[in-house]
Parts: C-alpha cells; sequence; structure tokens
C-alpha cells in the first residue's frame, strides 16, 4: 500500500522509537486530537492517498468518471435555464420532496447538489472490500452532508419560509438555544428536556434494592410483581458504555418490569461510570468484579438455582466471555445465556471500524491519558459522525435555524446520559476484540488462560436488529458457528441497536424473525437464514418471555421480600436504582 506524503513523518518518529510511546508522542497527539475532534488524520490522508492512487491506475474508469462529471454539469445547466424561466420544477431527491423545493433558484440549488454527490458517491464506490476505501467513503460522506443546501438559511426556502413569517424570531430563539448549549459545553450539565425525565423519578422506577456494591458495580434485585415466581433468577449484564436504565426506562417501555410481571426474579448489574481513580480498570477486572461477582452474589441469595444469564452490546460479550470460561469449571451456574445486539468476531464491526485502527487507537490512548478517562462526549460524537445527517445537521438546522428544541422520549433522555471509559480497559477492548479480534480467533485470555467459545453448550438465544450500526446484526449473527450449543435461536428484530431492544411489549411498527436449531452441527447463512426464517409481526420480547418460561426447570414458587438481611452488610445500600446510576 502506498504511503501519503502527509503520513511519512508519522511513520518516521514510530520507526525511530518502535514499540514506544512517549509522552511527548502522547502529548502532541492529544493537541493533535483537540484539532481534529480525535479523529486520526494520517488515516484519512492515506485513505486518500490510496484512492487516487487507485483511480489513476484505472483509465477506463477515469473515463467513465469524467464522462459522468460532464453528464451531470450539463444536466445541472440545463435544469437551471428551465427553471429559470419560472417553471415549477421539481428537484427530485427524498431530501427535497416539500413543494418549496420546485422554486427558483432553490431548485437549481438542490439538483446541482443532487448531481454533485451522485458523482461523489460514484467516485468513491468500492468494487470490492477495501478498509482504506471506507475511510474515504466516510470522510467523502461526511463532506457531502455538511454541504447539503438544507443546511443553510440563504439556500433552503423553508427556513427562509419560516423566518419570514416569524419576522426573525426564529433566529432569535436558535441564538438562545446555541449560547445555551455553549454554556452547557463549558460548564456542564444536563441536556434541555431532559430534566422531564430524571432517574428514579421518570425512569428507572422499576421497585426494587440495592442488595450489593463494591468499587465498580451495584447489583439491583427488584422486587416481584406476581404471587409465585419462576426458580430460576435472570441476571442483566448491560453494556458500561451506557448506563443500564436503557432497560428500565419509563413503565411502557422497562424491560425489567415486563419480566418480573411475567413471574421472573431479575437481578441487574448497575456499573460505576469511572473517573480518574480507575483508569487502570481492566477486561479481567470487570469480568471479575463485574459479572463474576455479581453472579456469585445472585447465588448466595438463590443457592442451588441456575441462572438465566442476559447480556447486552458489550455486556452481552463480557457474557459470552464467562460464560465460556465458566463452562470449564465442574459447577455450572448458568442455565441458559440471552445475547442482545452482542458481537463475539470482530472481523466484520461494520461502520464502527473506521474508528478501529492502530493509529485511531494511538489517538484515543493519548486523549484518555490526560484524565485516565474517555469522556462521553467523545462516545457520543463518534456515533453521531456516522449518522451525521439525522444526528448532528438536522438536529442542529431544527434548534438554531428553526429556534425549536426537540420533544425528547425516554430513549432520547437516556442517550444524552453518557458515560465515561476507563483508559486501559478501553484501550483493551479496541486492541484485543475490535483490532486483533482474538475471542473469535481463541486467543483471548482472561489471567493467562485461554477462553474457548466451543465450550459453549448450554442453550442460547442470540438477538440481532436489522438496522444496527454498532453491531451489525450478520457480525452477531457468527456466534453459531463458534459455539456447540444444540439448543440455539437466532432472531432479528427491526429497529436499530438501542430502538430494536427497547421495543415494549406490544409495538405496532415492530416485526422479528426467528428460528432454532436443535443440534450442534447446521448452520445456514445469513441471507440463507433471512429467507427461511419465519417473519413475525410485533415485539420480539413475548417469543423471548416464552423461551424463558420454556427453558425453566420445576414449578414456580411463593414470592419472596427482597431485601437484604437485618444486620448485613447490604442491609442500608438503598433501593433501586441505587447511587451508581446518579453519577
Amino acid at each position: 500500500m502506498a504511503t501519503p506524503p502527509g503520513a511519512l513523518l508519522a511513520e518516521t518518529a514510530t520507526a525511530t522509537h518502535p514499540g514506544q510511546k512517549t509522552d511527548i508522542e502522547r502529548q502532541l497527539r492529544a493537541q493533535l486530537a483537540a484539532l481534529t475532534g480525535g479523529l486520526a488524520p494520517d488515516d484519512y490522508a492515506r485513505a486518500w492517498w490510496d484512492w487516487y492512487l487507485n483511480i489513476a491506475r484505472q483509465p477506463p474508469k477515469q473515463a467513465a468518471l469524467a464522462r459522468s462529471a460532464g453528464e451531470k454539469f450539463l444536466d445541472s445547466w440545463q435544469f437551471a435555464a428551465r427553471a429559470a424561466g419560472g417553471a415549477p420544477l421539481a428537484p427530485g431527491g427524498e431530501e427535497f420532496g416539500a413543494a418549496a423545493w420546485s422554486a427558483w433558484p432553490f431548485n437549481a440549488y438542490a439538483r446541482a447538489y443532487s448531481n454533485w454527490a451522485a458523482w461523489w458517491r460514484q467516485a468513491l464506490a468500492a468494487d470490492a472490500p477495501d478498509p482504506s476505501l471506507t475511510r474515504a467513503q466516510f470522510a467523502g460522506r461526511m463532506l457531502l452532508e455538511a454541504a447539503s443546501p438544507e443546511n443553510f438559511l440563504y439556500t433552503n426556502p423553508e427556513l427562509l419560509n419560516r423566518t419570514a413569517a416569524e419576522s426573525g424570531q426564529n433566529l432569535i430563539r436558535g441564538l438562545r438555544n446555541w449560547l445555551e448549549d455553549a454554556q452547557r459545553l463549558a460548564r456542564g450539565g444536563r441536556t434541555p428536556g431532559t430534566e422531564q425525565f430524571t432517574v428514579g423519578r421518570d425512569v428507572a422506577v422499576t421497585p426494587g434494592k440495592v442488595v450489593y456494591r463494591n468499587r465498580l458495580i451495584e447489583l439491583l434485585q427488584y422486587s416481584p410483581q406476581t404471587p409465585v415466581v419462576y426458580a430460576e433468577p435472570v441476571l442483566i449484564t448491560p453494556a458500561w458504555i451506557m448506563k443500564y436504565y436503557i432497560l428500565d426506562l419509563s413503565p411502557r417501555n422497562s424491560l425489567v418490569r415486563y419480566l418480573v410481571e411475567k413471574g421472573h426474579t431479575v437481578f441487574m448489574i448497575s456499573w460505576k461510570n469511572p473517573d480518574t481513580a480507575d483508569r487502570e480498570l481492566s477486561l479481567d477486572d470487570y469480568l471479575e468484579l463485574g459479572f463474576l461477582e455479581a453472579l456469585a452474589q445472585v447465588r448466595r441469595r438463590m443457592p442451588q438455582r441456575r441462572v438465566h444469564a442476559v447480556g447486552y452490546c458489550i455486556g452481552g460479550t463480557l457474557l459470552a466471555i464467562a460464560a465460556a470460561r465458566l463452562a470449564q469449571a465442574r459447577d455450572k451456574p448458568l442455565a441458559t445465556v440471552t445475547l442482545l445486539a452482542a458481537q463475539v468476531d470482530f472481523s466484520e464491526p461494520g461502520e464502527l471500524a473506521v474508528f478501529i485502527t492502530p493509529s485511531q487507537i494511538a489517538m484515543l490512548e493519548a486523549m484518555m491519558s490526560r484524565c485516565g478517562v474517555l469522556e462521553s462526549e467523545r462516545m457520543s460524537g463518534a456515533f453521531a459522525m456516522l449518522r451525521s445527517r439525522e444526528l448532528m445537521w438536522k438536529p442542529a438546522v431544527e434548534q438554531y435555524v428553526r429556534g425549536e428544541r426537540p420533544g425528547l422520549n425516554d430513549l432520547m433522555a437516556w442517550n444524552a446520559d453518557g458515560t465515561r471509559m476507563p483508559c486501559r480497559m478501553h484501550s483493551e477492548y479496541l486492541e484485543r476484540l475490535y483490532l486483533r479480534n482474538e475471542l473469535a480467533q481463541g486467543t483471548f485470555t482472561v489471567r493467562g488462560r485461554k477462553v474457548d467459545l466451543a465450550r459453549l453448550t448450554l442453550p442460547l438465544f442470540v438477538v440481532g436488529t436489522e438496522t444496527d450500526h454498532v453491531a451489525p446484526w450478520r457480525s452477531v449473527y457468527k456466534l453459531r458457528g463458534l459455539t456447540r450449543s444444540r439448543d440455539y435461536t437466532f432472531l432479528l428484530t427491526s429497529g436499530g441497536h438501542n430502538a430494536g431492544i427497547v421495543s415494549g411489549p406490544v409495538h405496532p411498527k415492530r416485526r422479528h424473525r426467528m428460528l432454532t436449531w436443535s443440534n450442534a452441527r447446521d448452520a445456514l447463512s445469513p441471507d440463507a437464514w433471512l429467507v427461511r426464517a419465519p417473519l413475525f409481526a410485533g415485539s420480539w420480547w413475548p417469543a423471548w418471555q416464552r423461551w424463558l418460561a420454556g427453558h425453566s426447570a420445576g414449578r414456580q414458587q411463593p414470592a419472596r421480600r427482597v431485601g437484604a438481611r437485618r444486620g448485613s452488610a447490604g442491609a442500608k445500600l438503598g433501593d433501586a436504582p441505587g447511587s451508581y446510576v446518579r453519577t
């Protein structure tokens, strides 16, 4: 692969001190990150250089692009000439469908932009998967979405009409919104509108107790809502890149409430939001102080009962590691494992791949080295860039030009309640799982012992979501080929990484496909599975709950009041949702 001129200095510096990251190098990277928003510029310089060389080696493609450019330039001029005559011509394109875009000169702006954007997409199209070209496509899409005439007052007729109708009051409100957000960014504080969703009052309100606490987790046990309950408890391990209460939002969207109302005894891990003192927390710590300690506490409270373990996102990845490790032990504490939008094979991480390179990880490590954590704003900013039109430019136009604050729902308010990542853990997670794919390759170790996913033989229920850009469903699906479960169900639900999982028990816009294997040998490609799996209307929650109930042994037993024994260490830990979720 050719090296762009802009990357030579960085490569020379690395070659001078192989394997070492000096304080000066980290400081320079951190200063550079402040200018680039955390992106590694050498990655994108190399990507554009490779794209240029690829085009230079293909004269037929050069000719096709030149012909296409001429055709689109001519089309833009001809359209502008017709539109200038006063004919109301629609420019085409989904984003320019409103009637206001059919008037001169806005239809000409939109048509020229659509042609320009189409040409760039053609120029950046790949004949085969190429990580470098993927980054060029990402950067190109970011530039195209930023340059849309939708985003600017004087090229957007809808914004001009609104401004004229309100005599500019929308711009005054927009300026006020911008100043409020700038002050909040400088001083910290809650996102406007989230005050309607206070933790413990409006969300995370399912009754329960904190029954255990250590330096990393609080373990919540929820109060039974039925006179009898299933004998086996459910232990949920959420991701620590998010607050746990995404699974306990307002009552109509709470997976926890749904489970306890169906007669399940539910425990939930609530992760501490780390600070500088936690910079050395590792993946091993999250396994041992997190899931394994929580599991031990559940079994102390409910002895001789196996546990239905559930993991979401990276919490599901951690659960898969733990379950494979426990499979080697004499005691078998788990009854089943459910993974929600969780990857174990990171060879195809989807759109997040643009952020997973050695240079990008070095940039993140330099940023984290200053304060020991990765701030939540960096995480949310990265995800926003993947959907910049919907998550960056449209909200900015709404709030700062139209002067309208969005009406938030419980999921949106949760999304604004971010968490931090400890430096050591986050680096290990990116390098060992994403970059080297150790878990799927069979080289991942915990305290020096290899983790073998093939030892997973217990019943598995795996959920993917159709439009997930964090854990693409085809990547989630790969777990089937890495385990030997004779009772394996894969379910694909409509929606994305968060909204697809938090679907509520009744959701008229949701659908799901589900297929179960009863042996460890049969497998299908993702596309073949998609054809064969039957389609069902509605939320996936009832299907999963029936599966849980069907894998619960014995009769139901009388429900018991939740609470620590009087005089025990856990007697004064308080009610759910606990204290860690509020930090």
